[in-house]
């Protein structure tokens, strides 16, 4: 554990939240997702129009599920 007080408080920040979306639209230098709430963001990364990606920080780290989203009210 350092004792650095700046390190700590770091440490307890979250990380960059894994995104899953759609791939909407390939570029030279990377790809353009659309997220389920419709927001779209441009990565960096490889995959073909149509596929399911997760996105952390901006980059792919690999496919996922096509799966839909289901509203439950309790």
């Amino acid at each position: 554990m350092s004792w650095n007080p700046y390190k700590r408080l770091i440490a307890l920040l979250p990380g960059a939240p894994l995104l899953t979306g759609e791939v909407v639209a390939a570029h030279a230098d990377g790809v353009t997702i659309q997220l389920s709430d419709g927001a779209q963001l441009r990565v960096r990364g490889e995959a073909a129009v149509g596929e399911h990606v997760y996105v952390r920080a901006g980059v792919i780290e690999g496919p996922a599920p096509a799966l839909t989203g289901v509203d439950q009210t309790v």
